[in-house]
């Protein structure tokens, strides 16, 4: 990641390349350390002197501002409704770049008792699970769309209850990420910006970029039986869901060289 650029300034009639930050560039840890580290010659911090980063480093004070690997995951979710008014989560997927996915999802009694709680225990434990993460990539789940809208109304609807309720502990674990902690890319804008496809369906991009995908696909009567609690359509929805996000990935990777990533706050 190239976190600096030169620039021509005429100064007396010569050009002079000077060095600045591409701040627009940088993550939350490049920042953190930049106001940390403390230039040679004044002792203050490299984000208020910059000249002095680029002095410290051609004087072998430092050797480069830190290259911080961004944790990114995949995230997609099942729920009994487009809408979250009338809807619950089933399940929810995140997997890690490269490495596991965390697999959360509804317990067949938080169905079946007589729908007491439904989904209030997946949004709690989305709040933690999404802060493992400095990106979140999505499909058609961005603002304005489904999957992380319909996560926050959710968990803003069970914290309203427990605010009522005078349950200050499960207020305190329904604290959905807030402006900037972190970013969420949405894999749609990229297929349909980029590529000329019948739709921009997920599906349809995996089907003809050779990605396989969709082994289990959306079945009315698995989503019905789901609803009633039945297991067998409860287990069918959740590997449907590790499906998303395994093709998510698949998706990303193919695609993320056409666009630069995107500063979306969550």
């Amino acid at each position: 990641m190239n976190l600096v650029q030169p620039i021509n300034r005429p100064q007396k009639g010569v050009f002079l390349v000077k060095k600045i930050f591409k701040y627009e560039k940088m993550n939350k840890a490049h920042m953190l350390w930049l106001s940390v580290a403390k230039c040679k010659k004044h002792g203050m911090s490299y984000l208020t002197h910059p000249n002095c980063y680029f002095q410290d480093l051609e004087d072998g004070f430092i050797t480069t501002l830190p290259e911080f690997e961004e944790r990114v995951g995949f995230l997609d979710i099942e729920a009994s409704n487009l809408k979250a008014t009338f809807g619950y989560m089933f399940s929810y997927c995140i997997k890690k770049l490269d490495g596991e996915t965390l697999v959360r999802r509804i317990k067949q009694s938080d169905i079946l008792k007589e729908a007491q709680w439904l989904d209030r225990d997946l949004c709690i434990q989305f709040c933690k699970d999404a802060r493992q993460f400095d990106r979140l990539i999505v499909y058609w789940g961005k603002d304005w769309r489904y999957d992380v809208p319909f996560i926050r109304t959710r968990t803003m609807y069970w914290k309203r209850k427990a605010i009522e309720a005078g349950d200050t502990e499960i207020v305190k674990q329904l604290n959905f990420p807030e402006y900037l902690e972190l970013y969420v890319e949405d894999l749609y804008d990229i297929v349909k910006k980029k590529f000329r496809l019948h739709n921009n369906r997920l599906a349809t991009f995996c089907q003809f970029m050779g990605i396989i995908a969709k082994g289990h696909p959306l079945n009315p009567e698995k989503w019905n039986r789901a609803l009633a609690g039945f297991k067998d359509a409860l287990d069918y929805i959740v590997t449907h869901n590790i499906e998303d996000v395994d093709s998510t990935e698949e998706a990303w990777k193919m695609v993320r060289a056409f666009t630069n990533r995107s500063k979306t706050s969550i």
